[in-house]
């Protein structure tokens, strides 16, 4: 938990790592297109998990919330709490990835007012550097919200760095959301030494191309992104808490 890319060689480097799940969640893209997309890279030996990383508030102050086991389609730039009471009503599993990255995450005032709410908070990122780990452990120490670690994979070199390990076994997306929202009890596990702090390095340095040139295609050449709540594919159903 979680990715953000899949094709067969994700899928093969997973397999040969002995991931049994994994939890596809690509940046600005519409549930419908994840979920064909998992469903056609599951098989017997890895089950591909849709999900979809949210983007609430403003592209100034953004906080990223993960929904696993949405039945309908949430768009980003909404507000946090119009995602978080969309998520309930849909009873999905709340995840937090990478709380206190820059301006993109929860902060610790933020997790204290939704504590309630969250089922799950990242305390070990591949992408990030141990210091930045640490607050996240910090966190789930201090809310009592149970942890989860993911490889956050924007790169497919980074597949199977850090992993969750359940006490129980994971069929299908219904028993994953079951697990999280229950707190079944788990490890979260990651690669040590120096290819794994390349790896985190990489992927760091990956944020720099997202933030450029990455933005700018999405804001002024690729037109309105497909998961803005103004798109026709959201029918004007969150007009009412659209951030811009």
């Amino acid at each position: 938990m979680h990715v953000k890319l899949l094709d067969e060689r994700v899928v093969s480097r997973a397999k040969a790592r002995d991931i049994d799940v994994l939890v596809y969640a690509p940046h600005f893209t519409r549930l419908p297109a994840i979920r064909r997309k998992a469903a056609a890279f599951s098989d017997d030996e890895l089950l591909v998990v849709p999900a979809r990383e949210v983007f609430t508030g403003t592209w100034r102050q953004r906080r990223h919330l993960l929904a696993l086991g949405l039945s309908e389609p949430v768009p980003d730039f909404v507000t946090m709490e119009a995602a978080f009471a969309t998520f309930a009503r849909q009873e999905a599993a709340v995840l937090v990835p990478h709380p206190g990255l820059f301006n993109v995450s929860l902060d610790r005032e933020d997790v204290r007012a939704h504590a309630d709410e969250i089922h799950a908070l990242e305390t070990h990122n591949g992408k990030l550097f141990p210091s930045q780990n640490r607050l996240g452990r910090e966190l789930s120490a201090e809310f009592g919200i149970p942890g989860f670690g993911s490889s956050y994979a924007h790169l497919r070199g980074s597949i199977g760095e850090v992993w969750t390990e359940f006490d129980r076994e994971i069929t299908s997306e219904a028993e994953l959301v079951a697990a999280l929202r229950e707190g079944a009890p788990r490890r979260v596990i990651h690669r040590t030494g120096l290819g794994h702090r390349v790896r985190s390095a990489l992927e760091f340095a990956h944020l720099g191309y997202e933030n450029t040139w990455g933005k700018v295609d999405r804001l002024f050449l690729s037109g309105m992104e497909p998961t803005h709540p103004g798109h026709i594919a959201y029918d004007g159903k969150f007009d009412d808490v659209r951030e811009y």
